[in-house]
């Protein structure tokens, strides 16, 4: 019983995305921009959030390390929906502290090169954006964002499970998309 119970209050902590949870941003907060290397197909580049968001809304994910099994899955799950956020006009970003040697690689066996991965490795961006791992701290916290092109974050869903990030950020943009006062 006591098992359980603690377990639910993990989980819970670990699914709260505001300031008193794992100091993750909160809707309505500005996303804070980057630029990072980024692979996509296995090719290198220079990803910016700023551009990203001048095109449409972002879902920018983290995660906590490449090839890992709930990382695997959980990129699989976002290349098999791609096409769903290109849809209602969003692009997808994960980012993650490995190395951008290790995400060339990951970009085209796991993200199916449907979308790109950015390294960051000095772990500044996951800072930024509150999504360090708990009482671990060298590895990004599993948390998806949807950021709206005025850089205001719209929607935040942190969970180390990885089934329900895309599921949830799809149903973040679909609201979104059909709100009279979109911002």
């Amino acid at each position: 019983m006591k098992r359980i119970s603690f377990s639910l209050a993990l989980s819970a902590l670990l699914a709260a995305c505001s300031p008193s949870g794992a100091q993750a941003l909160k809707p309505g907060d500005k996303a804070p921009d980057f630029t990072a290397q980024a692979a996509l197909a296995g090719k290198v580049y220079t990803y910016s959030l700023a551009a990203a968001l001048r095109q449409g809304p972002v879902v920018l994910y983290f995660y906590p390390a490449a090839f890992t099994t709930g990382c695997t899955l959980e990129a699989h799950d976002f290349a098999a929906a791609i096409d769903r956020y290109q849809a209602l006009g969003a692009s997808v970003i994960g980012v993650s502290r490995d190395d951008i040697a290790t995400l060339q690689r990951f970009s085209v066996s796991e993200c199916r090169s449907r979308f790109p991965v950015a390294a960051d490795p000095d772990g500044s961006i996951t800072r930024a954006y509150g999504a360090v791992m708990p009482l671990v701290g060298k590895v990004a916290n599993r948390i998806s964002y949807v950021i709206a092109p005025n850089d205001a974050i719209l929607y935040c869903y942190a969970s180390l499970l990885p089934g329900k990030h895309v599921a949830n950020t799809l149903q973040a943009l679909e609201r979104w998309r059909t709100r009279p006062s979109r911002r």
